[in-house]
């Protein structure tokens, strides 16, 4: 679970409530359907119209990395590489078979079979990386759906204000009107900046984060994989992926 999330989170919230009460505007001036109407739900509709079926199902999927991100253990994954290449040194590459059929990871077992297979240096690092280039694409553009909802809600925000203004205008022959009706208007303001800085675009920064130590992970399998094909010295292998920790 990623603590820097929650307490984010938490502080995002605190400072919205505690802003509100130290104002003197209370809580109670945070709360409105016709903001959240407005703001929300129309930054959802907007999103949708720019985003396909998959990648939105892609998004939600991914949207629980935000509290607990992929793990991503480097050194064991060295240690891993580094028992392969002792094994293929001394039986030959034949011997990871037994590895492949063990391994859960889909591309790491992807990898190894080609290594088994025998496979060119090139040709296995053609594959891979192909398949990096195509996961992180995907993963990107889930992350850029909450990216899209961070530009959108601000500007609903300022529609939900002129609305809000607009109403006021038609009251202006009772001013005891006046006053409810523009900090209503204001709420959908708050609704949009907040909903983005506080929410959605961290949101899509801490995705990108998360996808991009993936990438890394896998580009060091890949480096592994081919000093394995290519016969090289375990320790040095060890020496080369370690840069990789860093």
């Amino acid at each position: 679970m990623d603590l820097m999330s929650i307490i984010g989170v938490v502080l995002a919230i605190g400072a919205l409530v505690g802003g509100s009460i130290l104002k003197g505007a209370g809580v109670q001036a945070l709360w409105g359907p016709a903001a959240f109407v407005i703001v929300i739900l129309g930054t959802i509709a907007a999103i949708l119209v720019q985003t396909p079926g998959p990648t939105v199902k892609h998004a939600l999927k991914i949207s629980k990395w935000i509290f607990k991100p992929p793990a991503q253990d480097g050194r064991a994954l060295i240690n891993r590489i580094v028992e392969w290449s002792d094994l293929s040194r001394k039986q030959g590459l034949l011997a990871l078979e037994s590895s492949v059929e063990g391994e859960s990871d889909p591309f790491l077992k992807k990898g190894l079979q080609l290594l088994v297979d025998g496979a060119e240096p090139d040709t296995i690092r053609t594959i891979l990386e192909v398949e990096v280039e195509a996961k992180e694409h995907f993963d990107t553009q889930g992350a850029k759906f909450f990216e899209g909802m961070g530009i959108y809600s601000p500007t609903l925000g300022i529609i939900g204000a002129v609305l809000g203004l607009i109403a006021v205008m038609k009251n202006l022959a009772d001013p005891s009107k006046l006053g409810h009706g523009i900090a209503a208007a204001f709420t959908a303001t708050i609704y949009g900046i907040a909903a983005a800085n506080l929410f959605f675009l961290p949101m899509a920064a801490k995705l990108k984060a998360a996808i991009a130590a993936q990438t890394a992970m896998r580009n060091l399998v890949i480096e592994g994989l081919i000093s394995i094909a290519q016969g090289e010295n375990p320790r040095n292998i060890e020496a080369k992926l370690s840069g990789y920790l860093h």
